[in-house]
């Protein structure tokens, strides 16, 4: 019913000129979210230009290492060993990808991901443009309580049956993205569309062992800048319950400060984090829960003051985890 009725109203919106012709829908399951991480599977659902799905693609990644979240994703070593290599899909991923705009939950982190796998390929993806649905909703003034994909799809009443399995999430995305697509033309909305610039050198070494930390210029390590505008944030509205504990939970109200590049675009991160109850700090104290850095052994003022008053670090996989579970504050 849903579809029948976004078809009708679709055809009778007046659509942009200047919107795009085409969408790319994609998700990807990683081995974990930094640098040296690997795709082990992708999906890609092709709209048209009023995104009426065309077409939709899977596959399977070996990823020649380790699979990560096993618990997460649900890829073990079993199922993924005889998998192709990203080189042997490389060439059917761009025929999905060229000439569209690339449209995912968290856009900037799926598009790093995969011009990681291009550069490591010897090659270049053809994609010039992303769409991030989280950002579109923000555009868009939906009265979301938070920004995770299922909480998009229940808006749109999209029933999600696999989550973190690509082609499901893919599809989910799909379809909250058409009546998204035509809110957007009706309401004459911009649509947030960034450029996505190719890697075009890659220095890839051994993947670490499960839980480690890349060191100094990390695994894959690309040149990224890290100077961001201040960003001034609501204040946090639950008090601190002290520092994060290894093996527990981050609880509602705990100050988490981040240091260095992240995989993620570090203002969605902080945005997760605010929206999980927790308080972003832009310094280092001695309220300090927690610091998540990607770069622990780093020289910056942020490490060396977490190493001073004892602030424990994790990195941004292991934070990305934590967020999952946070334990509600016991007052407000």
């Amino acid at each position: 019913m849903l579809e029948d009725r976004t078809t009708a109203a679709s055809s009778a919106t007046e659509w942009p000129a200047a919107y795009p012709k085409g969408y790319a829908v994609v998700d990807v399951e990683t081995t974990g979210l930094a640098r040296h991480d690997r795709i082990i599977s992708a999906a890609v659902y092709r709209l048209d230009a009023r995104g009426e799905v065309e077409d939709h693609w899977y596959t399977l990644v070996n990823p020649e290492r380790d699979p990560g979240p096993v618990w997460i994703h649900g890829l073990t070593n079993d199922v993924l060993e005889g998998a192709p290599l990203f080189t042997d899909i490389a060439e059917e991923f761009s025929s999905r990808l060229d000439g569209r705009v690339l449209v995912a939950h968290n856009a900037v982190f799926d598009w790093q991901m995969i011009a990681r796998e291009y550069a490591r390929a010897e090659r270049e993806a053809p994609v010039r443009q992303r769409l991030c649905t989280i950002a579109l909703s923000k555009e868009l003034g939906l009265p979301l309580p938070n920004h995770k994909l299922e909480t998009l799809a229940a808006h749109f009443g999209v029933v999600q049956q696999r989550a973190h399995h690509a082609l499901d999430d893919a599809r989910v995305l799909a379809e909250a993205f058409r009546p998204s697509l035509r809110a957007a033309a009706t309401g004459g909305v911009r649509l947030p569309l960034h450029e996505c610039r190719p890697l075009t050198e890659w220095s890839d070494v051994p993947a670490p062992r499960i839980g480690q930390q890349a060191g100094p210029g990390g695994y894959g390590s690309y040149r990224q800048t890290s100077w961001r505008p201040a960003r001034k944030r609501p204040a946090c509205p639950y008090p601190n319950p002290g520092r994060y504990e290894d093996g527990k939970p981050l609880k509602q109200g705990m100050r988490i400060a981040f240091s260095g590049d992240t995989s993620i675009e570090r203002d969605l991160l902080e945005d997760r984090a605010t929206e999980a109850g927790l308080h972003v700090a832009t310094s280092i104290s001695r309220l300090t829960s927690l610091l998540v850095t990607n770069d622990p052994d780093s020289g910056t003022s942020k490490v060396v003051k977490a190493r001073q008053f004892g602030t424990p670090v994790v990195d941004e996989a292991a934070f990305g985890q934590l967020l999952r579970d946070v334990e509600p504050a016991t007052a407000p």
